[in-house]
């Protein structure tokens, strides 16, 4: 059954409803699950936690737009050469393997890989003059993700807080019983888990939620919505029983606060509990088998939909993980297994959001941590040249992109260049921390929103960047 708990942790007091056991976290330890519905990373944190976090967002200066962002993160460094800049007149070892086609847009050329996004770039731009100039996975990561610097190889532990986490901590959820941010089917960053995309000093309970599983499973269901053995809507909707047991908890928490946040968020946790809004947008089931068919049948294809699903039922930002894109030799095989998934799931969600009117409201953007070498190398990975299967490309943050479509920006376009080699920006160069300010400028959240870092300094949420004024 349901069991609502104080607990006192050093200096935090907090409630939990248990509703089940869920598997080991990425931390290594076993919790019971306590009807989380998405509310983002909430180990240690009551639903009236949450709700008070987000009522002190409103007072800040709660936006009201109702907007969402969908973030497709090709996780490893996807290049930018071999995607959406190519370069057919550059030597053969830069220019690669694959030529360029014609989009619906004139002028814009994409990968022969990508036929399908050809016929849609009217829907879409593509920054090509993007840029941190580092090649280091984990410090290209944090930039991207937090537009900030101040981790390495070395050092990899996050400092700051990502774009997502920042929106979902000012904005909340676009609708009530939706959790603010989300991840499918997880949250990574260079294989660590929230990593760059987890909320830092703006609070725990802003990291995303993540899903797990395969979307395209027969059996998919999203972790920690199931009700435990012999506990029902039914039972959870007895709200003198529920009442009791808040009674219950006020027994033994603190004057910390919580006491008093509980009378103005019971109502909203207990929607939370019992509401069906949730159930509903990870339902992906529910979709008609041609819906599903244009994103593709597997597993990336079906993580864009319930992405779809999300943002159009109210999250606020939605990532997908498409991870494997680290292509140091063998480059051939891993673009020819890649790319018409990416190619079918990014066309199919841009004509889904169209078909849908929803390509105003979702902003889709798609990048990885950086790009990778201009030049490809020779295959060999310190062997004898072509020895590990075709010639690759290492690691490179000196020039990359990024795709931007929807949110109400100007689609069809193409914003900056590179040089002829692709190694460098040519012309409008920009940084991450332009892409945040164009993100929060779609969402309505202030970039100088200042928040309180470890050392108690007040932290804005674009450190530099300004709005990429071509797509607004």
């Amino acid at each position: 059954m349901a069991v609502w708990q104080g607990i006192n942790s050093g200096e935090h007091t907090m409630l939990r409803v248990e509703v089940g056991r869920a598997g080991r976290y990425c931390d290594g330890l076993s919790r019971r699950s306590f009807v989380q519905l998405g509310l983002s990373g909430m180990a240690a944190w009551s639903l009236p936690d949450v709700m008070r976090a987000r009522a002190a967002g409103s007072e800040a200066g709660k936006p009201g737009k109702d907007t969402s962002v969908l973030l497709i993160w090709l996780d490893g460094g996807p290049s930018h050469m071999d995607l959406y800049d190519l370069k057919p007149d550059a030597p053969a070892e830069y220019r690669g393997i694959w030529r360029p086609i014609r989009t619906n847009v004139p002028g814009m050329e994409i990968s022969e890989l990508f036929p399908r996004q050809a016929q849609v770039a009217d829907k879409f731009s593509i920054v090509r003059s993007l840029y941190h100039d580092s090649g280091d996975h984990f410090t290209g990561g944090h930039f991207m993700l937090t537009g900030r610097g101040g981790v390495s190889g070395a050092d990899t532990a996050g400092k700051n807080p990502s774009f997502a986490s920042i929106a979902a901590r000012v904005c909340g959820a676009r609708r009530n019983g939706l959790p603010a941010y989300v991840s499918v089917p997880y949250a990574s960053s260079i294989g660590l888990r929230p990593g760059y995309f987890g909320a830092n000093y703006v609070g725990r309970e802003y990291n995303p939620f993540e899903t797990d599983g395969d979307p395209n499973g027969d059996q998919f269901q999203v972790r920690d919505l199931n009700l435990s053995a012999g506990l029902t809507i039914d039972r959870l909707e007895d709200r003198r029983g529920l009442t009791e047991r808040f009674d219950a908890a006020r027994r033994i928490v603190d004057a910390s606060g919580a006491v008093d946040a509980m009378d103005q968020f019971e109502q909203q946790a207990y929607q939370l509990v019992a509401g069906s809004a949730a159930r509903k947008a990870f339902d992906i089931a529910a979709e008609a088998d041609e819906t599903r068919e244009l994103y593709g049948r597997n597993s990336w294809g079906q993580s864009v939909l319930l992405a779809r699903r999300l943002v159009e039922a109210g999250s606020t930002v939605v990532t997908v993980h498409f991870g494997g894109w680290d292509h140091h030799w063998d480059l051939k095989a891993g673009m020819e297994n890649h790319l018409p998934r990416v190619d079918q799931a990014v066309a199919g969600l841009l004509t889904d959001l169209d078909r849908r009117g929803l390509s105003q409201r979702v902003l889709v953007m798609i990048c990885g941590e950086f790009s990778r070498t201009p030049r490809m190398n020779d295959g060999g990975n310190g062997g004898a040249p072509m020895s590990m299967g075709t010639p690759g490309r290492d690691h490179w943050g000196n020039a990359m992109f990024s795709i931007l479509a929807g949110g109400g920006l100007r689609n069809g376009q193409v914003v900056g260049s590179t040089d002829r080699l692709g190694e460098r920006p040519q012309s409008r160069p920009l940084t991450p921390g332009d892409l945040h300010a164009t993100i929060y400028q779609v969402l309505g959240v202030d970039p100088h929103t200042a928040f309180a870092d470890h050392a108690g300094r007040p932290t804005p949420a674009v450190a530099e960047g300004q709005v990429i004024d071509e797509l607004v």
